[in-house]
């Protein structure tokens, strides 16, 4: 762990303060970048970018431990079968079934996406981070849904521009308890990682920005609980969990954030992303699609339904 609060020097004065912990710490890059993008690394009590030119006699603080990877660039395994759903030599978009880790990491050493990806797109191994090739965002390991990945150094340059500037559409279907005042609205609350719990994240002041919108699409009254269409206009980790858990309204199954009650019996969070589109880093093309809910869902759904009949 970084051992307590640094104060610049001035050696370290102008330096971007992803590349000044790399460099104190030993740890990689990517993994420095996680932490700062999970609000992980405030300077002078502030969240702050990853490009922040550090000034001397701030005050950084490391609030995480990395998950860092343990072990060399992750090797292909055919054993993990990966829903593809569209693919071409820029970009693969593939339907993420819950359970599945994205890419290896702490804990992770192999089973995951990326390993299942690799061996069946080889020349991704090239693109973007070694350590997890051609990610440019993820989902939960329980949360299914769609994801896309860079297949192609173009690709992945665009697909990461595109994020930044939030004109890729993520929608994504959700269960949570309680009925909403409104029926629709956007939560705008800063995200950063908890000071309670460290391996959960938290509405915080100081933490970075975040924004989820919110549609209501059906209201149960047995037992009382809604289910919504939620659009991420911001990429926080947990963003959706954790701001309808901060609005009173936790996401059904979701025990980390106050959701797992005995009334729906289910053993991941009620988290789908079901629609996925943005521009084609190549051809300009818009590309859409469309994921159904996976049968532990639906069956939830189906269920509800029969109760409130």
């Amino acid at each position: 762990m970084f051992d307590g609060p640094l104060t610049v020097p001035a050696t370290l004065a102008g330096d971007r303060v992803d590349r000044a912990l790399s460099f104190l710490t030993g740890w990689p890059r990517s993994a420095v970048q996680d932490l700062i993008d999970e609000g992980a690394v405030t300077v002078d009590g502030n969240v702050v970018a990853k490009s922040h030119r550090l000034r001397e006699g701030s005050v950084v603080e490391v609030l995480a431990e990395p998950d860092l990877d343990t072990g060399s660039a992750p090797e292909p395994d055919p054993a993990v079968v990966v829903d593809v759903c569209f693919a071409d030599a820029d970009v693969v978009v593939v339907a993420k079934p819950a359970g599945l880790v994205v890419h290896p990491g702490a804990g992770h050493a192999g089973g995951t996406l990326v390993n299942g990806l690799l061996a069946q797109f080889p020349d991704m191994a090239s693109v973007g981070d070694p350590a997890r090739p051609g990610i440019v965002h993820r989902l939960d390991r329980d949360t299914s849904g769609l994801l896309v990945v860079a297949r192609s150094s173009v690709a992945y340059e665009s697909l990461v521009g595109q994020l930044a500037r939030r004109s890729v559409e993520r929608l994504y279907a959700t269960l949570v308890w309680g009925a909403l005042g409104a029926a629709r609205g956007v939560i705008d609350a800063p995200i950063g990682r908890s000071e309670a719990r460290r391996t959960r994240m938290a509405v915080r002041s100081a933490g970075r920005e975040a924004r989820t919108g919110y549609r209501v699409l059906e209201t149960f009254e047995t037992p009382r609980c809604s289910r919504l269409e939620c659009k991420l206009e911001t990429g926080r980790t947990h963003q959706i969990r954790v701001h309808l858990a901060a609005i009173g309204h936790p996401v059904v199954g979701d025990a980390t954030y106050g959701g797992g009650r005995e009334q729906i019996a289910l053993a991941r969070p009620f988290l789908h992303a079901a629609t996925l589109a943005f521009e084609h880093p190549v051809t300009g093309e818009s590309l859409r699609f469309d994921d159904p809910l996976p049968p532990d869902l639906q069956a939830v759904l189906d269920d509800l339904a029969e109760r409130n009949r």
